[in-house]
């Protein structure tokens, strides 16, 4: 069975002071093409492949549209609540990944049984693996 990989847009261009907050729509935009172009290339930049790679906006960057290889899905209210909604429905025994570093967020998804990854495990795409019990983040 594909896994679940779930993307924090909001959270993971966050972590990059690159002028983000001048265009959040553009910067959604970039990941999502980079996420697709990853896809695309049989997922070996993902953090996990085979995968159906769902990206999950939110405010200002509503309004991304899907392309192939990555499923956006627009939240309407807390892009939080969307990703734990995302987790909560998927089949039974399907292997779900998380990429955040929203703490609460972490808790909420592990509670549910999902994976989690910091952003660098998207945004690096390099094939390196976390330690065991960390993400590539250094988060446990």
């Amino acid at each position: 069975m594909t896994a679940l990989l779930v993307v924090d847009a909001a959270n993971v261009v966050g972590s990059v002071p690159d002028g983000w907050w001048r265009d959040r729509r553009g910067a959604a935009v970039r990941l999502r093409d980079r996420l697709a172009a990853d896809a695309a290339a049989g997922g070996p930049a993902l953090p996990v492949a085979p995968a159906e790679v769902v990206l999950v906006v939110e405010g200002a960057a509503r309004g991304v549209e899907s392309v192939p290889g990555v499923r956006v899905e627009a939240a309407e209210g807390s892009g939080d609540d969307r990703i734990v909604e995302l987790v909560a429905g998927r089949d039974p025994g399907r292997r779900c990944v998380v990429v955040t570093a929203d703490r609460e967020l972490r808790e909420r998804v592990r509670a549910l049984g999902a994976e989690v990854l910091g952003p660098r495990s998207v945004r690096r795409g390099n094939g390196e693996k976390p330690a065991p019990g960390q993400d590539r983040d250094g988060i446990g």
